[in-house]
């Protein structure tokens, strides 16, 4: 039977187990503590089948809750932010949450399609550029990082949910930032090291590090 937003008594998530905005959505979620439902589509042609029906763009990640349907990991984010205000994922003033946007929303035009990028490429050679791109802007980003345990400040926060799944797969993507990248590598490790961040990762996920040893 096909899954129905209207009158769904539990939250779901409708996730791939390696996208990238799909890992966004699950931080959050772990982060808050939600009590939700995880529906991975990657191997479960039912799953599969219901996104297709209830999403018309048929991508992940989507949340169903109750009768409400969401899709794009920052929509369905600042929902869950808001919907579960605790422990909150934004500051409260505006001139706070202004500069954080504004970094989040350079992090998701600049870095993520870097990522894709990288992910999509056939052959190595193909991801030599994007990668070199990548690496060079987080490094240039460096100061940035010393502001605090997390971006502008020591509370967690949506762009370093967004960070995160981005920074643990930067193995996989064959970058190193080294040196001129220490104070970055420091956040990493507080980002990762993060209960909700563990409990974040679907088994592929673990396996994108893992598989380099």
């Amino acid at each position: 039977m096909s899954v129905q937003a209207k009158g769904r008594s539990t939250m779901a998530l409708y996730t791939a187990s390696e996208n990238i905005e799909c890992h966004r959505v699950r931080f959050v979620l772990a982060e808050k503590g939600i009590n939700v439902e995880i529906i991975e589509v990657d191997n479960d042609p039912s799953a599969a089948a219901d996104l297709a029906e209830l999403n018309p763009y048929n991508e992940t990640p989507t949340l169903v809750d109750r009768d409400l349907l969401l899709h794009d990991a920052g929509v369905i984010n600042d929902y869950l932010d808001e919907r579960y205000p605790h422990p909150p994922l934004m500051p409260v003033d505006p001139v706070s949450r202004a500069r954080l946007r504004l970094i989040h929303y350079r992090v998701l035009r600049d870095w993520y399609p870097l990522a894709r990028e990288i992910e999509a490429a056939t052959t190595v050679k193909k991801g030599d550029k994007p990668r070199k791109q990548l690496k060079e802007s987080i490094i240039a980003a460096n100061d940035l990082f010393k502001m605090g345990d997390y971006i502008l400040g020591d509370e967690l926060s949506l762009i370093d949910c967004t960070l995160g799944p981005l920074f643990w797969r930067l193995p996989a993507y064959g970058i190193t930032l080294g040196k001129p990248g220490a104070s970055v590598q420091a956040y990493i490790q507080r980002l990762i090291s993060r209960k909700s961040f563990k409990a974040s990762l679907t088994t592929a996920e673990r396996e994108l590090i893992l598989n380099l040893d």
